[in-house]
């Protein structure tokens, strides 16, 4: 006895992303069953009728699993600006990125210190270009409502240098704080140079990524979606002095494939 194609539907519900791709390849009605809106309405955040409101494009896709794709494949800007959204294709898991122009920035007021342009690799109308020095901070904030429930999350800087040694090997302080509870710090080097040491151990440095930019991970945490509280993520120099470019805090699931850079 065969299986139609809405009770092929309903058991892929219950799968992932990804086994659905796999599965779809097995016959004609698994194909057709994997391209159902049943399917996809499971794996779309439950707030993405908001979320494509801001995109004319994605009002008039022509299905739910079009939407899907459309989040992994086109990042969208939201918050006025200061923030873009996207999905990890293969788990549906959210990812923000909060620009630079929605971070706190301890030196903002002062042109000497911050001054906002535009770079044609970031997706973002504006970076900020900086000159920080000790006790300089950068501080971000996100609500656990808007990530996904049930995941491990990480939290990157993402920036780019004005010269490769423009931090001389100076340690950075990172912290993270999730609604009101201990503070997780690290010590990382922003410097590219893998010789940079503290005491005896070699701090942490930043990953090239296919952009161009750099990225560090600040830390992580888990987010059980049971309750409703900020994340804080701190960024504070303390030691020494460096210059870059700020394109965004990155929070991203700990646990899945590495998301499109695209712009």
């Amino acid at each position: 006895m065969e299986l139609s194609e809405g009770c092929i539907a309903d058991i892929l519900c219950h799968t992932t992303p990804l086994d659905v791709a796999r599965i779809s390849v097995i016959s004609k009605i698994f194909c057709y069953a994997a391209d159902s809106d049943t399917i996809w309405d499971q794996f779309l955040p439950s707030d993405y009728h908001s979320i494509i409101s801001l995109s004319p494009s994605l009002a008039n896709a022509p299905s739910k699993k079009a939407i899907y794709l459309a989040l992994f494949d086109h990042p969208i800007i939201i918050d006025q600006g200061k923030k873009s959204f996207q999905l990890v294709r293969k788990s549906g898991k959210k990812c923000y990125m909060l620009a630079a122009r929605g971070l706190y920035l301890s030196f903002r007021d002062n042109e000497f210190f911050c001054r906002w342009v535009t770079v044609p690799e970031s997706r973002f109308e504006e970076v900020a270009k900086l000159k920080v020095s000790q006790r300089s901070a950068i501080c971000g904030k996100i609500n656990t409502v808007d990530l996904s429930p049930n995941t491990q999350y990480a939290v990157f800087l993402v920036f780019k240098p004005f010269n490769a040694h423009t931090f001389h090997c100076k340690p950075t302080l990172f912290s993270i704080r999730i609604f009101g509870g201990p503070i997780r710090t690290r010590a990382v080097c922003l410097d590219l140079r893998s010789e940079a040491m503290s005491m005896d151990d070699v701090l942490k440095c930043p990953n090239v990524r296919s952009d161009g930019l750099l990225e560090i991970e600040m830390g992580e945490f888990f987010n059980s979606g049971l309750e409703d509280g900020e994340v804080e993520m701190r960024v504070m120099m303390t030691m020494g002095k460096g210059s870059f470019y700020l394109e965004e805090i990155e929070v991203r699931p700990k646990i899945s494939y590495p998301i499109s850079n695209s712009r």
